[in-house]
């Protein structure tokens, strides 16, 4: 099998834990305290959705954008 080149999503919570996705699965979601530890989790949760799902069952990424919205003053 190739090596896949995933997109991931980086968040910090209100108590600075790292919150890390991958769009390209399916509630693939986990975190940790540094990036480090969170992209090592990731890894993991990732092994188990390719376990889970055939390389053309993925979500299609389609990339990110920034949208503005007003805020509440």
């Amino acid at each position: 099998m190739e090596n896949l080149h995933l997109p991931i999503i980086i968040e910090q919570d209100e108590d600075g834990y790292y919150i890390i996705s991958c769009p390209m699965f399916k509630g693939c979601h986990t975190y940790g305290k540094t990036v480090d530890e969170a992209m090592a989790n990731t890894e993991e949760v990732i092994q188990m959705c390719l376990e889970e799902t055939s390389a053309d069952g993925l979500n299609r990424f389609i990339g990110f954008r920034e949208l503005e919205v007003a805020g509440n003053a």
